[in-house]
């Protein structure tokens, strides 16, 4: 989710390991897929599940271009000869608490009555988790809202302590989380993805695969869609692994196979490869959808759920708090420039580039990792800025871009103000 509190409190409980000299034994795990034989490593045996993020394997190529085959031959089908509709895309950013922003621009574009239908649904961290919602659309807006407006940090994770930092895999545990998944997204829901990846939709969710160092994406309709028994259950992990803050909670081992064997992959928060993800730059989306005669317009929507403005902060002069701010620095660099690569992508595939981001005005500072009153404020803006009659105020293009030439970046922002307790 990267939010900067967790991360820094990871990292402080790292520095003080030398400090202590303590040496932890760490937590026995299964066998690493051999990196010789990483490209062939499968989940339930079938590779076209997943790919990594910037060498898309043939499988996975082979089952997105069926998927998304099958809304032009339910149109066929049904005797519609027309033009298809416009494509929409969504791709939702991480940010962990600070998803309430893009949670609430979805409720209020169903409340202004425009909201469409997404043809591609993504995720990465905190968007991992809002993803399976938006892709099933408004009926779930009330499930979303609940999630982003009352969900605390106890019901999240819960602290191990320096102790756990040390000698555990992680500074806290997401035992909560894992409950409060199960509760969410069940079977019926599921099975609800399924149908609308049967009509020719795509939801994808990333992780990041630490033993190889490299990005994966998953395709969760194709998994709910598997009829394996253990579906639902590997979905979950997925999400789960996607919002994993590496060092802040633990990392998701989630079982492969190869040649008969099994062996254990340590999957992480998608935020360490990248903030947010449209598709891949090395998948040729106009060509490859003109050379199967499919001509559309295309249009997508990327929520950073995140201000973009540089945040001022009174640095200590201190390991730990200057280590702190460059890890914040790093994200929020990374973040921008997931948005120039994405803006790139589109320029050259035909695609209409729409952005939100959260304003600058919003200043308030939560008291807590997920703190209720504070994501409540920033869904409801969300919300009112969505549910206008002019609609949501997307960006063209991404910060410091206009008309193709660079303007600077806007001031730095002034010290946040404290949220109001009840």
């Amino acid at each position: 989710m990267a939010p900067p509190r967790p991360l820094a409190s990871a990292l402080r409980a790292l520095l003080l390991v030398p400090t202590l000299l303590l040496a932890a034994c760490g937590i026995s795990r299964g066998p690493a897929v051999p990196v010789a034989l990483e490209n062939d490593a499968t989940v339930f045996g079938n590779p076209a599940l997943r790919t990594w993020d910037t060498a898309l394997n043939q499988p996975f190529m082979d089952q997105i271009v069926r998927e998304s085959m099958r809304e032009v031959d339910l149109r066929r089908e049904a005797g519609e000869t027309g033009p298809l509709p416009t494509a929409n895309y969504l791709a939702i950013s991480g940010g962990g608490a600070d998803g309430a922003y893009g949670a609430g621009i979805l409720c209020g574009w169903t409340a202004a009555g425009t909201r469409p239908e997404f043809k591609v649904v993504t995720g990465i961290s905190t968007g991992a988790l809002t993803a399976p919602f938006a892709f099933l659309g408004p009926a779930y807006d009330e499930r979303l809202r609940k999630v982003y407006t009352s969900v605390s940090t106890r019901e999240i994770a819960t602290s191990r302590g320096l102790w756990g930092a040390v000698f555990d895999d992680a500074m806290m545990d997401t035992v909560p989380l894992r409950k409060l998944m199960k509760t969410l997204v069940d079977d019926d829901m599921m099975q609800a993805i399924a149908r609308e990846s049967q009509r020719g939709r795509l939801l994808l969710v990333a992780t990041t695969n630490l033993d190889a160092n490299r990005g994966v994406i998953w395709n969760v309709g194709a998994i709910a869609s598997s009829g394996d028994p253990k579906a639902l259950e590997l979905i979950h992990e997925i999400l789960i692994a996607s919002a994993a803050i590496p060092g802040a909670f633990p990392p998701v081992m989630i079982d492969v196979e190869l040649d008969g064997k099994t062996y254990q992959e340590m999957h992480v928060d998608g935020g360490a490869k990248a903030q947010v993800f449209l598709y891949p730059p090395s998948l040729d989306l106009r060509n490859m959808a003109e050379s199967r005669g499919i001509h559309r317009d295309r249009v997508a929507y990327v929520i950073r759920n995140a201000r973009l403005a540089p945040e001022w902060s009174d640095v200590q002069r201190r390991t730990l708090s200057i280590a702190g701010r460059a890890i914040s620095s790093l994200l929020a660099s990374q973040g921008i420039g997931d948005l120039y690569r994405i803006y790139l992508i589109t320029k050259r595939d035909g695609v209409d580039y729409n952005l939100a981001y959260i304003p600058d005005e919003f200043t308030v500072q939560p008291t807590q990792d997920f703190d209720p009153v504070y994501m409540t404020q920033l869904f409801d803006m969300g919300f009112k800025a969505a549910n206008t009659p002019g609609g949501y105020p997307w960006q063209k293009r991404p910060p410091g871009f206009v008309d193709g030439e660079p303007v600077a970046l806007p001031p730095s922002m002034p010290p946040s103000t404290p949220a109001p307790t009840k």
